[in-house]
């Protein structure tokens, strides 16, 4: 029996009250809380928005290498913007590419990481390119950092940092993102983790598919994950070539699909040995 024939009037409100609020506290409580359950709810109409709804204008971001542009887009009453990118090749001796934009975010929402904003192809004077949503937030880590502000260091707000940066670095080494710099890493006002800027990532070739960018052995640093949500182990641990092939679609090759699936190797070993070092209740949350 449908619960509308079952609840009615106040009880109805504050069933739904009840199962938002029950929602919102298991999305938190497993380690995947960067957008809202709100937001996680609108990502396949705002994508359907992002690639049907007309541009109006655009201009220069005026940050970056790749010289990305802000895309304004209007579709009846609604407006919105996102950043779009049409580069591909090498820039500056670093490979890029506008595909890897929309292949992170498949991925994020595959493995239920919910932080990366809706990205779709969208094509612009001719071009085709990505465009992600514009998401407004409070600050870039830069400007944290550069501006000396506090970040907090106890309570709930700390705790969902950590267990984001921890994440973030396990992302970074599944898609070999060798670029998440203080700019690209953003804080909304209640310090959840916004990741944007994925063009240079699904890196290849051989020390790519022999070790992590994070970890003991790290290329970039040797910073550890330390804990990690249990489900996004589990998940890891489930991904096979055709389910990212189903997931990403066109815009990684063959070849890009296999690294991931060594890196995925290679963190999974990485976080059997933190286990048995530490405990999985030390490790897994």
């Amino acid at each position: 029996m449908a619960v509308g024939k079952i609840l009615d009037g106040g009880k109805m409100r504050r069933f739904c009250i009840i199962l938002i609020i029950c929602v919102s506290f298991w999305v938190f409580r497993s380690g995947y809380a960067q957008f809202t359950p709100g937001e996680i709810a609108q990502r396949e109409k705002i994508e359907a928005f992002l690639q049907t709804a007309e541009i109006i204008r655009a201009e220069d971001i005026g940050e970056g290498i790749t010289k990305p542009k802000r895309l304004y887009l209007k579709l009846g009453d609604t407006e919105m913007s996102g950043a779009w990118k049409s580069v591909r090749g090498t820039y500056m001796g670093h490979r890029e590419g506008w595909q890897y934009e929309i292949a992170a975010y498949r991925l994020d929402k595959l493995l239920g990481l919910n932080m990366i904003p809706p990205t779709v192809e969208k094509s612009f004077q001719g071009k085709k390119g990505s465009l992600q949503l514009w998401v407004t937030s409070k600050y870039s880590l830069l400007e944290i950092m550069e501006r000396n502000i506090p970040m907090p260091t106890e309570g709930a707000a700390a705790v969902r940092i950590a267990k984001a940066k921890y994440l973030t670095r396990a992302f970074d080494s599944l898609i070999a993102n060798m670029d998440r710099t203080q700019q690209n890493l953003r804080y909304t006002e209640d310090w959840r983790t916004i990741l944007i800027d994925h063009s240079q990532c699904f890196h290849c070739e051989g020390r790519h598919i022999k070790r992590l960018v994070y970890g003991k052995k790290g290329l970039k640093e040797k910073k550890l994950f330390r804990f990690l949500p249990r489900r996004f182990v589990e998940k890891l641990a489930q991904l096979s070539f055709a389910m990212i092939r189903e997931a990403v679609g066109d815009t990684l090759t063959d070849k890009e699909i296999n690294a991931v699936l060594a890196r995925r190797q290679l963190l999974l070993e990485e976080i059997q040995k933190m286990i048995k070092e530490r405990g999985e209740d030390k490790v897994l949350y």
